[in-house]
């Protein structure tokens, strides 16, 4: 009798280690809701971790770029993107820009139609300062409700 529960014991020893596995996709997904709207950091920081290649993403804050309300780059705002594009100009891969959040300062525009104008600006500041419009990739609002830095610009090559 004995020996015919320690085998049972034996066969049943994948329900432990798929109860495990379950386990640590629940944490994982519950991690990434947590996250409050950065899951791609979560994401590339996971991999990373596991040894996958991630490019790291430029962050510029809107309110560092443009006008209040505005889709206006500001001088400081050319400036950061002059830089931006001299630090991916020798690169042959696409140069995503994609937009975090939300700017609550809107004066002429909705939150959408101010996003979408402002990623045109990024992108448009970026070929004037040498990135070819083949490489730019703009791949639209990652919204949040309002973000607590407002709205940022991700800007990486793949």
């Amino acid at each position: 009798m004995k020996a015919r529960a320690i085998a049972q014991a034996r066969r049943n020893r994948w329900a432990l280690s798929f109860a495990d596995l379950a386990l640590l996709l629940l944490g994982f997904f519950v991690l990434l809701q947590a996250s409050n709207g950065r899951q791609h950091e979560v994401v590339n920081g996971v991999a990373q971790e596991f040894g996958a290649p991630v490019a790291q993403a430029d962050k510029l804050l809107a309110r560092s770029l443009f006008q209040p309300g505005e889709a206006l780059l500001t001088s400081s705002g050319e400036q950061a993107i002059e830089a931006v594009a001299l630090h991916h100009k020798g690169g042959s891969a696409p140069v995503e820009i994609r937009s975090v959040g939300l700017d609550a300062a809107t004066n002429r525009f909705d939150t959408w139609d101010l996003a979408a104008a402002r990623l045109g600006a990024v992108a448009r500041g970026l070929s004037s300062h040498g990135i070819a419009r083949e490489r730019i990739v703009i791949r639209g609002l990652d919204q949040q409700s309002e973000s607590k830095a407002g709205q940022q610009f991700l800007i990486k090559a793949r």
